[in-house]
């Protein structure tokens, strides 16, 4: 299997990896990884959501009755489904930002791609993406997954990271830089 970039040494990585091996005898990857982006996706948008994988005053059965739940209404995956209501089960729905990142970078891995996490001051459309796409894949040599985050703070630009590779064309750092070297 596939290791990318010590993915299985974290807590996260771990349930990812199972997931992963999960998905690909069952040959489910691309179905776990879309339902896992619906996963992020409600993560992202509705505080309930966070507050239910997050709150330790959430008992447990009541957190797998949720997650069972959320993934009818979500319109999960069966897999995912009964992975979300183990992770419920054990206490981790707290994991799962990491577990999904950790899980895109399997995939892209066994289909040979590089995951690139990008974050921007405003959403990106298609169009920005395929360029972006392009450009990263000129750049490293091989087809490129964009995981897409965005951070007002940024003002402007991009900051992209591929392994331990940064790129920062953010506004936000360019003016810290600039005052940096106007007080010294």
């Amino acid at each position: 299997m596939e290791n990318s970039g010590g993915i299985q040494a974290s807590l996260s990585g771990r349930y990812a990896t199972a997931l992963f091996g999960l998905a690909r005898d069952a040959k489910a990857i691309d179905k776990v990884e879309a339902s896992l982006g619906t996963v992020r996706k409600a993560l992202d948008e509705s505080s309930d959501f966070k507050t239910l994988t997050t709150s330790p005053l959430i008992g447990r059965a009541d957190a797998v009755k949720a997650v069972e739940a959320v993934a009818g209404v979500l319109k999960l995956d069966a897999t995912t489904a009964k992975f979300l209501g183990v992770l419920a089960e054990n206490r981790r729905l707290g994991q799962l930002p990491a577990i999904i990142r950790a899980f895109r970078d399997l995939a892209a891995g066994h289909r040979g791609e590089t995951t690139a996490e990008v974050v921007s001051a405003h959403p990106l459309d298609a169009a920005q993406v395929d360029a972006l796409k392009q450009q990263l894949r000129t750049r490293i040599g091989r087809d490129v997954t964009v995981d897409l985050s965005v951070d007002p703070s940024l003002l402007g630009g991009l900051v992209v990271k591929i392994g331990s590779q940064m790129i920062d064309s953010s506004i936000k750092t360019r003016l810290n830089s600039l005052a940096h070297a106007m007080k010294g």
